[in-house]
């Protein structure tokens, strides 16, 4: 059995590089579990990671993204607020996003080291032009919160 071609005709808005508009119907439902402290601090302007509680555990750096459970001993992890002032680590530019992609294209995405966190957390850039060991502090979208990642944001701290 032949399966038919598609008959939904997509509207071209670009001819080189091709693009074309092609609406989506569909809502996705998440939920944050463990994680929604996370998204509840970026509306009120804080950067919360976590730490094990384990006293014996030897990994006391911080976790950004948080984790609910400790990578190396699975006990829990402790909720405690993370420097809102980093390093951007590595970085690229969005010329050509996709469908779900928030940002306007040319946004530049960065990967943030702060003191004391064990992982990178990976944003966007606010203002400005992106440089490897540039000083960056966060910003927060606390008018309109998104409740997703990009409430969180940087700008140059230099």
């Amino acid at each position: 059995m032949a399966i038919e071609w598609p008959t939904t005709t997509l509207e071209v808005w670009n001819e080189e590089p091709l693009g074309v508009k092609n609406p989506k119907t569909w809502a996705h439902y998440h939920s944050y579990g463990g994680w929604g402290r996370f998204f509840r601090g970026l509306e009120q302007s804080r950067l919360l990671a976590t730490r094990c509680t384990n006293p014996r555990c030897a990994e006391k750096r911080l976790w950004l993204p948080p984790r609910t459970g400790c990578p190396d001993c699975w006990h829990p992890m402790e909720w405690v607020d993370a420097p809102q002032e980093g390093t951007i680590f590595t970085f690229s530019t969005v010329k050509y996003p996709g469908e779900l992609f928030k940002l306007p294209a040319g946004t530049p995405l960065i990967s943030v080291e702060l003191p004391g966190v064990c992982t990178k957390i990976m944003s966007w850039l606010k203002d400005g032009t992106p440089r490897f060991g540039m000083k960056v502090k966060a910003v927060f979208n606390t008018r309109k919160p998104t409740h997703t990642i990009l409430d969180l944001a940087w700008v140059p701290a230099e």
